[in-house]
C-alpha cells in the first residue's frame, strides 16, 4: 500500500532540512511540501479551510483556533522559538522612550495577535509593570482566526503604510518586528537596553524560550490518514534530533506533552491577559486531541 501524502508547511530551518530535501523519510507518510512565504501566509488558509494537512503555525494562531474551534490539531512540536525582548524598537531621530512611558503613546506591530507582539508585551508587564490595556497598538493585518476580534484599544488605520514606515513617520512612538527588524542602521535602536540580559535571566526562571511556531494537523486529514499524521510526527523529532542534536541550554525546539505542558500553559495565560482568547484554556485540553493520537507521552 501507497504512503499517504500530506500537504505540508514547514519553513527550511535545520531540523526541518533533512525532511524537505527527502534525505529523511517514512513508508507510512509522504510529505509533499508547499512553500509559502513568509511562512505566517499560510496561517489564515490553514485555520480557515484547512488549505494542508500539516502545517506549522504560530502558537497565538493556534490557541485562538482551539478555542474557536477551527478543524486543527494542535501537536506537541515547537519548530521556532525566540527571544523577543529586541524586537521591541524606537527611531532615534524622533526620540526613544523608556519601555515604561508608553502608557498613553502609540505602538505599531503587524497584527495585534502576531506572536512577537504577544511576548514583548508580556515582557513589557512582567519587566516594567506597563499596563497594556493603555497603549494604543496599531496593526494593518487582521487575525489569522476570522472569529476574533481585536480589543478596543487595538487600531487599525486606513492606508497601507507598513510598520516600520509608521515608526520612521512618527505615526507610532515604537514598533514590534520579528523577521523583519531592520540591520545595519543604528538609527533604529532597541526600547530594551538590556534586552539580551532580561531574555537569559528569564530563561534562567522559566527553563524554555517564548515559543513562537508548533506544528497542527488539519482535522480531516487526521481522521483520514491518522497513522500518517503520527508517522509525520515522528520524523518531525527524529529530523530535529539529527539537524539539533541534544544541546544542552535554550533551544529553538521542543517535542512531547511533558516538555510543553507547562511552557504552552504560560503562554495560555499570556495570552488571555492580552484578550486574545475568549476563554481560558488549560493545556491538557488543548493537547488532547493529540495526546489521543500519539499516546500519553508523545512519542
Amino acid at each position: 500500500m501507497s504512503a499517504a501524502v500530506l500537504r505540508t508547511v514547514l519553513a527550511d530551518y535545520p531540523h526541518t532540512r533533512a525532511l524537505r530535501e527527502g534525505r529523511l523519510t517514512s513508508p507510512e507518510v509522504s510529505l509533499r511540501f508547499e512553500d509559502v512565504a513568509p511562512v505566517h501566509k499560510a496561517f489564515a488558509p490553514m485555520v480557515r479551510r484547512q488549505a494542508f494537512d500539516l502545517c506549522e503555525l504560530a502558537i497565538v494562531t493556534a490557541l485562538q483556533a482551539v478555542a474557536h474551534g477551527r478543524p486543527v490539531v494542535l501537536l506537541p512540536a515547537v519548530v521556532a522559538s525566540r527571544f523577543q525582548r529586541g524586537c521591541l524598537i524606537g527611531y532615534r531621530p524622533n526620540g526613544v522612550p523608556a519601555p515604561q512611558d508608553l502608557a498613553g503613546r502609540r505602538v505599531g506591530v503587524r497584527a495585534y495577535t502576531q506572536t512577537t507582539g504577544m511576548w514583548v508585551r508580556a515582557h513589557l508587564a512582567e519587566d516594567f509593570g506597563l499596563d497594556l490595556r493603555q497603549v494604543q497598538w496599531v496593526t494593518h493585518d487582521p487575525a489569522h482566526v476570522a472569529e476574533y476580534a481585536n480589543p478596543p484599544y487595538v487600531l487599525t488605520p486606513d492606508g497601507d503604510s507598513k510598520t516600520l514606515d509608521m515608526l520612521r513617520d512618527g505615526e507610532v512612538t515604537a514598533a514590534i518586528l520579528g523577521n523583519d527588524l531592520p540591520k545595519g542602521d543604528d538609527a533604529y535602536v532597541p526600547l530594551i537596553p538590556d534586552a539580551a540580559a532580561r531574555d537569559q535571566a528569564w530563561y534562567a526562571q522559566h527553563g524554555f524560550m517564548p515559543i513562537n511556531h508548533m506544528v497542527v494537523a488539519g482535522r480531516d486529514a487526521l481522521a483520514r490518514h491518522p497513522q500518517a499524521v503520527r508517522a509525520a510526527f515522528a520524523l518531525l523529532r527524529q529530523a530535529d534530533a539529527e539537524g539539533n542534536g541534544r544541546s544542552e541550554g535554550p533551544r529553538q525546539t521542543r517535542f512531547g506533552f511533558d516538555e510543553l505542558l507547562g511552557p504552552v500553559q504560560f503562554t495560555i495565560d499570556a495570552c488571555l491577559q492580552q484578550d486574545l482568547l475568549p476563554r481560558r484554556l488549560t493545556a491538557e485540553e488543548v493537547f488532547a486531541p493529540a495526546r489521543a493520537l500519539l499516546g500519553a507521552d508523545g512519542h
